[in-house]
């Protein structure tokens, strides 16, 4: 089942990318008593997710904390290494990176994607999202190899 608007985010837990290494976080803590802008990727260093996505989200945070938001964050079915790596070559420091690995937060959320044609194998689906205390405010979801309601734009668009 997928999540929706007026949903609590899933229990899982993901990993955060850190200066120091990785470092683990349950979904419950991550988003509880505030206001947390994350957008999913398929994967780092993909064409659309480093020319377009990220990069929007990086502009945009001023304007994003500016209107409430005190996170943003991105998740995608990567390791927390590569998170971090991608982070650094995009100057994308004020973005927290949460690596997926495995793919439990993609898959409690129900939005998965089969990117095994690429070699990919299952991924997350594009997406942004608004959670206020752990609760799903706005969801935007892509339509495959679209790029459009996950952006920063639109999530600014609708706060």
């Amino acid at each position: 089942m997928t999540i929706s608007v007026g949903d609590h985010v899933p229990s899982t837990t993901l990993t955060k990318a850190t200066p120091d290494g990785p470092d683990q976080v349950g979904s419950d803590d991550f988003f509880k008593g505030r206001t947390v802008a994350v957008f999913a990727v398929p994967g780092a260093f993909t064409p659309t997710c480093s020319a377009r996505h990220l990069p929007g989200f990086v502009d945009k945070e001023a304007e994003l904390k500016a209107r409430g938001v005190d996170e943003i964050a991105c998740t995608a079915v990567n390791d927390p290494f590569v998170m971090a790596a991608w982070a650094k070559a995009n100057d994308a420091g004020a973005i927290t990176m949460l690596a997926d690995g495995n793919g439990e937060f993609a898959t409690a959320m129900g939005l998965t994607m089969d990117g095994s044609k690429f070699g990919l194998g299952q991924r997350s689906q594009r997406y942004a999202m608004l959670v206020r205390d752990g609760v799903v405010e706005q969801l935007n979801v892509e339509e495959g190899g679209q790029f459009a309601v996950s952006s920063a734009e639109h999530l600014l668009s609708q706060i």
